[in-house]
């Protein structure tokens, strides 16, 4: 495995490929690896020369401090998991001061108001810290591609946005979202969950389905309080919000309108643990 822990030893390695003109695809994850961090690496791997993954808990885009500390660490397993799926990708584990040099602050960033809509306006200041540490990275690691799952739709959006009003030079691509065959949106916080818990979790993606259904036939309106009904009589889970929101925009509608992408949000909470997952609505 390549396993490197500075810009410097990171950026040697990967000139051989650049001096070549061989194209570099890039997975950031915040470690906790697991098959849907997997499915980005795939297809990293199937359409680019090299691959790299960068493993790093970014401490600005936490609001709440005892979330940074209980998000779960440990690079042996991750290396593990990722040398299953391959020996060849290149995995960046940078310490904080290595990312911020001793400043550990965010960047200010407009993305035309996406950063204002559901995550934005539960997390203040939270966009700002995805946006300074994932410019961070791309500066570093200056992938011709970057993969990002579409769990966390709005902030996939949000990074296109900075891509785009900073002219980095690099694709920003969107991977459906990777679940259990229960249903259960794979991701890092699952590891929080206890085994009742994980059975109990598969509920929000039953949701999702019977509210996409009901989309077909009634308004947005009617939907949204069908999905809160639900949630407010089931005691295992305390609803933070659900939104229909415009994919393009992420503003919540009330009304359906031809030629537009709509997309449900959901976030609850189960066992302390603040769960989301989304359904396109199409």
């Amino acid at each position: 495995m390549f396993i490197y822990t500075t810009k410097t030893t990171l950026e040697r390695h990967l000139k051989a490929f650049r001096d070549q003109n061989k194209t570099i695809g890039f997975v950031p994850t915040m470690g906790a690896i697991h098959h849907g961090h997997l499915t980005l690496l795939e297809k990293s791997m199937r359409n680019n020369d090299c691959t790299v993954v960068s493993i790093f808990v970014n401490p600005t885009q936490f609001n709440n401090a005892e979330d940074l500390e209980k998000y779960p660490r440990d690079l042996d397993r991750d290396v593990t998991t990722i040398e299953s799926l391959s020996n060849q990708i290149v995995i960046f584990a940078p310490s904080v001061n290595e990312i911020y040099e001793n400043n550990t602050v965010s960047e200010s960033f407009s993305y035309d108001g996406l950063e204002f809509e559901m995550e934005g306006a539960q997390r203040p200041g939270h966009f700002d810290g995805v946006g300074t540490v994932v410019k961070k990275l791309f500066e570093i690691v200056r992938p011709n591609v970057a993969y990002f799952g579409e769990k966390d739709f709005q902030q996939l959006q949000i990074i296109k946005k900075m891509v785009e009003k900073t002219g980095l030079d690099v694709e920003v691509v969107g991977v459906p979202i990777h679940r259990e065959h229960s249903g259960l949106a794979m991701s890092s916080r699952n590891e929080r969950l206890s085994i009742q818990g994980l059975k109990d979790a598969t509920y929000l993606y039953r949701v999702l389905e019977e509210a996409k259904k009901r989309f077909v036939s009634e308004n947005p309106v009617k939907v949204q309080q069908f999905v809160e009904s639900e949630f407010k009589n089931n005691p295992n889970f305390e609803l933070e919000y659900f939104t229909i929101a415009d994919e393009a925009t992420l503003k919540p509608i009330v009304e359906k309108e031809a030629g537009h992408k709509y997309r449900g949000f959901l976030v609850a909470h189960l066992e302390g643990v603040r769960l989301i997952d989304n359904i396109s609505l199409n």
